[in-house]
């Protein structure tokens, strides 16, 4: 099942009450089809209403991402094709919720502003996912990257994202620096990024680092936290990388 959950209904929202509005506009799109309506109260939802109202956290997650993406892409100017193209492919829309995706997405790219309550919400509904968080935020840095070096304006939003997603320094330092997906270790020019280390990180910090990828980011202890299947099959990818960058590093240091 793909994440790509009920976002039909949060037009009108996004567009009449802002960031919240979106969501509330989405929420009420999916009880409605349940026969459920929430109440309208004036307090913002919490991360865990939103989960509930929206059915799930896949479509919490589905919504945040197109938002943040977009507001990403506006943030240093007019969005370029570069940039769209690259949102595709980190996040692998499929072609039956093109049109869907693609009117959010519009209406998200009107402004820039707006997006740390979506932030906030993701981060708070996957705070037990941070592997997955960081993987978010390294799809971001790619987007940013996509039409030339992250500005100024993107650098902020991306380190104002890392703080919301509450990841650490190290995870900040693999989203920006660390190798692509699906580089070899021959192709890897540093290993230590892939780790969140530098290289004057002892041997046992280096393990460390290890082990600790590993843990966050092993595709079965994703699955069963229920992160979204493309992230669980990402994770995939990225544990070969992590291995990759372990096994050079050993090398080199004769471990």
């Amino acid at each position: 099942m793909s994440f790509w959950g009920k976002i039909l209904g949060s037009m009108a929202g996004f567009a009449m009450g802002g960031p919240f509005g979106a969501m509330v506009g989405a929420a009420v799109g999916h009880a409605a089809d349940q026969g459920a309506m929430p109440g309208a109260g004036r307090i913002p939802p919490s991360a865990a209403d939103m989960v509930h109202m929206l059915g799930g956290r896949e479509n919490l997650f589905s919504f945040a991402i197109v938002v943040l993406s977009a507001k990403l892409a506006k943030v240093d100017g007019p969005v370029k094709r570069a940039e769209i193209e690259t949102f595709r492919q980190m996040f692998r829309v499929p072609e039956e919720s093109l049109r869907d995706v693609g009117r959010l997405f519009d209406q998200a790219r009107e402004t820039a502003e707006g997006w740390e309550p979506f932030a906030e919400k993701l981060g708070e509904a996957f705070a037990d996912n941070k592997a997955m968080l960081e993987d978010v935020l390294a799809a971001l840095v790619r987007i940013a990257r996509a039409d030339g070096p992250v500005t100024k304006y993107e650098g902020d939003m991306l380190r104002g994202i890392h703080a919301r997603f509450g990841l650490d320094a190290a995870a900040w330092q693999r989203a920006k620096g660390g190798a692509p997906r699906g580089l070899g270790a021959q192709q890897m020019e540093d290993p230590y990024p892939v780790l969140g280390l530098t290289r004057e990180a002892s041997d046992e910090q280096v393990r460390a680092a290890w082990r600790q990828l590993m843990r966050e980011n092993h595709p079965d202890s994703l699955a069963s936290r229920g992160v979204p299947e493309e992230f669980v099959k990402r994770a995939t990818t990225k544990v070969a990388e992590i291995n990759a960058a372990w096994d050079r590093i050993k090398r080199e240091r004769g471990l």
